[in-house]
């Protein structure tokens, strides 16, 4: 099995920091979502792409933990990993690491649901995404 990763630099915005020059909380869960995005953009997995194909991929899990700072002008790196689970799940593990420290900032994780065109949870993984992971994961 091959790892499906990606990682993405970002120099953190003075919109992104709260008044002591520390990343606020709430920017973690969109630094993810930056993660995400550029791997769904990587490997063929985008928002769009699952619309297309009749579901949505809402959260229903996001855990994070602080490991050191992040502080205005600091520059990150975001990786994101794609975990296999034969749930009907999409899951990812992620670091952020402070390149201007060389300090690992922060992990999480995030777990994803399918949903279809009427909002109920699908409880097996829809065969459009059987088939991405069968192509992309040998």
């Amino acid at each position: 099995m091959i790892d499906l990763k990606i990682e993405k630099e970002i120099k953190i915005r003075f919109s992104e920091v709260d008044s002591m020059g520390v990343v606020w909380h709430g920017a973690y869960s969109k630094y993810f979502e930056d993660a995400r995005e550029a791997f769904g953009d990587q490997y063929g997995l985008s928002y769009l792409f699952m619309f297309d194909n009749g579901f949505f991929t809402p959260l229903v899990s996001l855990d994070f933990q602080y490991k050191s700072v992040i502080r205005y002008g600091d520059a990150v790196k975001i990786m994101g990993k794609f975990v296999d689970t034969p749930a009907a799940k999409i899951i990812f593990e992620y670091e952020i690491f402070n390149l201007t420290t060389q300090k690992l900032a922060t992990t999480g994780k995030s777990v994803q649901a399918f949903l279809d065109q009427n909002y109920q949870l699908v409880l097996y993984p829809p065969p459009f995404y059987l088939e991405w992971k069968k192509k992309m994961i040998q």
